[in-house]
């Protein structure tokens, strides 16, 4: 007979083992211990509506002040920079799906995020176009969502309709131009997001062209406020 243990799936066991910080390999620890969430992901001053950081006291950044993004908020837990990037990766690009509760208990460690997910009426992670989702097995957004607002949660409510040419290298507009109509909604659904607010969330935001992308297409809908929820926000170069 098998042990109440080895019934289990494995899945149900992670965060009751004794696990290793993967980055400073305390042992034992959670798979990102606090001290680190500290020391990497430390609150900082970001642009109101693409977190971008700022100097303490700015609230928006000269480009969205001149080009106001379709998001009312945009929230970062850390940047994009070590020791981020590897983990990240590990998630996204080698099928390491149960990086989602690290990731998503490092997003919540964020100031504002708990309140903004508390407000919202729905959390829609950005999609992926099929042949993407086939390659990875699984939409990373997704995972994140499910562990930070499981009942919130619409996953069939905002599609990716049109895959689009890699965008790296590419400027802003040129993002944004690249991206218009790869959104859509769920033509029976649309009605949903009339009057709402929406946390739009997403793993990585670069330029932020894709996110405002999907936003536009939330807005145009009719939601009432849309806040963009990423994980790791790309820095500009000192």
């Amino acid at each position: 007979m098998r042990s109440s243990l080895a019934a289990r799936p494995f899945s149900s066991l992670l965060g009751r083992l004794p696990s290793q910080c993967a980055v400073c390999r305390a042992w034992p620890s959670r798979p990102v211990c606090d001290a680190c969430v500290a020391r990497f992901a430390p609150p900082a001053p970001r642009c109101r509506t693409c977190a971008l950081p700022l100097p303490a006291g700015v609230a928006r950044c000269g480009e969205c002040v001149r080009h106001p993004p379709p998001l009312d908020a945009c929230l970062a837990a850390c940047s994009y920079a070590w020791p981020w990037p590897g983990h990240i990766g590990e998630f996204k690009f080698q099928g390491q799906a149960g990086w989602a509760g690290p990731f998503a208990t490092l997003m919540r460690s964020a100031p504002w995020v708990e309140p903004a997910l508390d407000a919202c009426d729905l959390l829609l992670p950005m999609p992926l176009a099929p042949a993407r989702l086939r390659e990875r097995g699984f939409n990373q957004a997704l995972e994140l969502a499910r562990r930070l607002a499981p009942r919130k949660t619409e996953a069939r409510l905002l599609l990716r309709i049109r895959d689009t040419t890699a965008q790296s290298g590419l400027t802003r507009a040129e993002r944004l131009r690249n991206l218009r109509g790869a959104f859509a909604l769920e033509p029976l659904r649309a009605a949903e997001l009339g009057g709402r607010r929406v946390v739009l969330l997403d793993d990585v935001m670069t330029s932020g062209a894709s996110l405002f992308a999907a936003a536009a297409v939330l807005r145009a809908a009719g939601a009432a406020h849309i806040t963009g929820l990423v994980l790791a926000r790309t820095d500009p170069p000192h």
